[in-house]
């Protein structure tokens, strides 16, 4: 006689039956309710110290983007706009402050930036060679990374702004003075003006305790104006390429110097919105705020060079692109999207102007449009925020500064546009006069610039004994 039901479908059923009221009894004997359920799967996210693993995953991932943009990114993209005697000097520039400054942030760099100070640069032993720089987070500037993870983020920064300089000096400037000159240069420049704008009780601090307050979410002053500036310095101090500008320099890969820039581009979210320091709604929008202000700066280089030229340029799209980067890295935590667009906008069209008619009235040779796209930019963009500073946005800017006692708004308005304003004089100060002293020490100590005939046989054979290409 067969059995009337299968041993299987007999004891699904008597689970079934018997998990509705399990289920009763367990929720009667203090199980925990949904609400419950979900705060302990938040819980779980965060590790001992008030460490959160989500943010921590966003800011070493936006480390790795920031890096990126250096290698292969920059590389790629300055090495395709000189001319093919001057690819790998041109590319060693950015290549080789991977390594040099990232020795340097180890041993005093991070110590000087984010260490305790006075208003102008930090302790440089306080951190030294990293001591007591890991898994536990600094509250002052991150308290839910470890703060490992904020120095490795920093730290790409500090590596991508020298470099950014290097394209003043390109396919000219002797390697041995290249490389004693940034060695000072981020030394002397870089790692104070990174405290004065972002490290506990800097100059500039808005949020940390400083007495002037500038508004710079992700380094308009500490990296693109002070590169942009220094760069200006860079190019009058070493003098015009010869043949410059009456003999054509055009780019030699237009193709290589487009793949660099769809990395930048990529890149510049970890740049951005890496910057907020956590995984929440404010990186959301510096990210949007950054595509769209590249996207705008794009349209409104293109557009305007259609106008005066009858064709848009694909380098000049990739240029405007860039600017437009630029442009908003010191607003993006602080504007809304259209306000981003609009600033992006803005700083297409005046970085056009600053790199087809500023550099010709004046007549330097800034080989590949560092101060024109990054320095004219984030000025632009640090004027703008002045402007369009949201405390919907940011709503740490309306209660956070403090002058006299009272809380003091850094919302857009003419008090802040001021401010700004004195952001970046005081950048273009310190980095102008910085640079053009440490130029002439290095002067005094080897020369700076190739002989005319190394510059002729170009700097991959004379400075590096090597050629791109063998055909």
């Amino acid at each position: 006689m067969k059995p009337m039901h299968n041993p299987r479908r007999v004891l699904a059923a008597l689970v079934c039956w018997l998990l509705p009221a399990f289920s009763i009894s367990v929720h009667a004997q203090g199980a925990p309710s949904l609400t419950e359920r979900v705060a302990q799967l938040e819980a779980a996210g965060r590790q001992g110290g008030g460490i959160n693993a989500g943010d921590n995953a966003w800011v070493l991932a936006s480390a790795a983007l920031v890096l990126m943009m250096t290698a292969p990114g920059l590389i790629l993209f300055y090495g395709g706009l000189v001319r093919r005697k001057n690819v790998l000097g041109t590319m060693m520039h950015s290549l080789v402050l991977m390594a040099v400054v990232s020795v340097l942030w180890m041993v005093f760099g991070y110590s000087m930036a984010f260490g305790d100070g006075n208003a102008y640069c930090g302790n440089p032993m306080q951190y030294f060679m990293l001591a007591g720089v890991g898994a536990a987070p600094n509250p002052a500037y991150a308290p839910t990374i470890p703060q490992q993870s904020f120095m490795l983020f920093q730290m790409m920064f500090a590596i991508i702004t020298p470099a950014l300089i290097s394209g003043a000096i390109a396919e000219r400037m002797r390697f041995k003075a290249y490389l004693l000159f940034m060695v000072l240069w981020v030394t002397v420049i870089y790692f104070p003006l990174c405290h004065i704008v972002w490290g506990k009780g800097g100059l500039m601090n808005w949020s940390g305790g400083g007495r002037f307050p500038v508004l710079d979410f992700a380094g308009g002053t500490v990296v693109h104006v002070s590169s942009g500036v220094s760069a200006l310095i860079c190019a009058l101090v070493l003098g015009k390429r010869i043949g410059f500008p009456a003999e054509p320099m055009p780019p030699h890969n237009v193709v290589l110097s487009l793949i660099g820039a769809g990395l930048l581009w990529v890149g510049w979210f970890g740049f951005n919105a890496g910057s907020a320091l956590n995984s929440g709604g404010l990186a959301s929008s510096a990210f949007a705020a950054t595509h769209f202000s590249a996207a705008g700066a794009a349209l409104s280089w293109g557009t305007v060079e259609w106008l005066l030229k009858g064709r848009p340029s694909v380098l000049g799209i990739v240029s405007g692109m860039v600017a437009g980067l630029a442009t908003i890295t010191p607003a993006s935590g602080f504007v809304t999207v259209p306000a981003a667009l609009i600033i992006g906008l803005t700083g297409g069209v005046v970085c056009y102007f600053a790199v087809s008619k500023l550099k010709q009235l004046l007549g330097y040779d800034d080989s590949l449009d560092v101060f024109g796209v990054h320095g004219v930019g984030s000025a632009t963009g640090l004027l703008l925020v002045g402007v369009f500073a949201s405390a919907e946005v940011n709503p740490a800017i309306a209660n956070t500064f403090t002058s006299g006692g009272k809380t003091v708004s850094l919302a857009g308005g003419l008090a802040q546009a001021g401010h700004q304003l004195g952001g970046v004089v005081f950048t273009v100060v310190l980095a102008g006069a910085g640079t053009f002293i440490l130029l002439k020490l290095v002067g005094a100590l080897t020369a700076l610039r190739v002989t005319p005939e190394e510059e002729d046989s170009g700097l991959d054979l004379t400075q590096h004994g090597e050629r791109a290409y063998n055909d």
